[in-house]
């Protein structure tokens, strides 16, 4: 066989590979190699490979993750660029107004991507960090993507069955999808303690000039501070003027 055809085939297996983490964002590797349909061997073999490049890494539970490497190509992307570009003075202001965690995040398959992260010292602890990947649906502003993606993104998070990390983590199909009529209604998606105890979190879309929901912008706070008012409104000020920078009009 030729030379040629053997290293496409390593691609598309490598591919397949990569392609496995589209459903979920910790994977074992029997999960992987059911899913790129390779043998247990063979998926342990590329994933070296992988590890090795930077592209995944593994956990000391054995379990594999998509790794920095992999983030930071995606995010020197045009568009990665232009979005956090458009977001800067937005999040800052959010931050400075609260002291809070703020956060913009993008869909990549079944998870939230986080391309920016602003911090205070007494901000709630969180284990979010930029370039973490997070479950859609465990998430404020995982839950604003969800909520504007396309209707099979939805059918697929419930597929995969959605993980409960805490009690406030939604993971019923009904009250789910509640969830997300409720946030295109209101244009604002809210969790509380679904994650990280003692936290709370809001996030409102951002839209393209096509007006596809292309990113979310979000805070996670103390859960003390669910009912102040401000989080709500910062989200949707800035949700609108991230989007007006990226060439949305209303």
């Amino acid at each position: 066989m030729p030379r040629g055809d053997d290293d496409r085939r390593v691609a598309e297996k490598l591919f397949a590979i990569a392609d496995a983490f589209e459903r979920g964002d910790e994977l074992t590797l029997s999960e992987i190699a059911e899913r790129a349909r390779l043998p247990l061997s063979t998926a342990h073999r590329l994933l070296g490979e992988w590890v090795e490049w930077g592209g995944i890494t593994r956990s000391s539970d054995g379990r594999y993750r998509v790794g920095i490497k992999l983030w930071r190509l995606a995010v020197r992307q045009p568009s990665s660029r232009r979005l956090r570009i458009a977001a800067k003075l937005y999040l800052e202001d959010l931050f400075e107004s609260t002291g809070e965690h703020v956060h913009l995040a993008v869909r990549e398959g079944l998870g939230a991507v986080y391309l920016e992260r602003m911090s205070g010292v007494n901000a709630v602890p969180s284990i979010t960090d930029i370039g973490s990947r997070l479950p859609l649906h465990a998430t404020g502003v995982g839950q604003a993507l969800l909520a504007f993606a396309p209707p099979g993104v939805f059918e697929d998070v419930i597929a995969a069955g959605p993980r409960r990390f805490l009690p406030g983590t939604i993971v019923e199909e009904g009250a789910l999808r509640e969830r997300m009529v409720r946030i295109r209604a209101t244009g604002v998606a809210t969790s509380v303690e679904a994650l990280t105890k003692g936290a709370f979190s809001v996030a409102a879309p951002v839209r393209d000039a096509t007006g596809d929901v292309v990113a979310a912008v979000s805070i996670i706070a103390h859960v003390e501070r669910r009912d102040e008012p401000q989080f709500a409104l910062g989200v949707r000020i800035a949700g609108r003027g991230i989007s007006a920078a990226l060439g949305h009009r209303p």
